[in-house]
């Protein structure tokens, strides 16, 4: 089923970033991935991104998702998910920061239930 697909990928993508593991995020976004940023809204490319993540300059100590609370849409052969996160991250100047967000995540099929993350942003909630 498309949901569970998006949700497990969803998940993978949370831990792949919580054990800084570049390899896993790599192979999880498609080249062209952009993330926008929930703190600030800097735009980063997937090349940024791994580099920060592979270096421990960007981690990422804490991320909880909610996905009982995720609308999963399929258009095609794009996939959507709007979710929840708490999560903490730490820049790469070391000041951490913390944040309650709704993101959209969207993604390209590739093949039957093969996934690649296209794009990630956040909102921050503000309390």
């Amino acid at each position: 089923m498309t949901q569970d697909a998006l949700l497990q990928h969803d998940r993978l993508f949370f831990q792949a970033l919580m054990k800084g593991d570049a390899a896993r995020l790599d192979a999880l976004l498609a080249e062209d991935f952009l993330l926008v940023g929930v703190e600030d809204g800097a735009v980063v490319g997937k090349a940024a991104l791994l580099a920060l993540v592979s270096g421990g300059d960007l981690r990422f100590p804490a991320i909880d998702s909610f996905p009982e609370e995720a609308v999963v849409r399929r258009v095609g052969d794009v996939g959507l998910v709007v979710g929840r996160t708490s999560m903490t991250f730490e820049n790469p100047d070391g000041t951490a920061f913390s944040a309650g967000s709704r993101y959209t995540h969207v993604f390209a099929a590739e093949s039957p239930g093969e996934w690649r993350l296209l794009s990630a942003q956040g909102t921050t909630i503000k309390p």
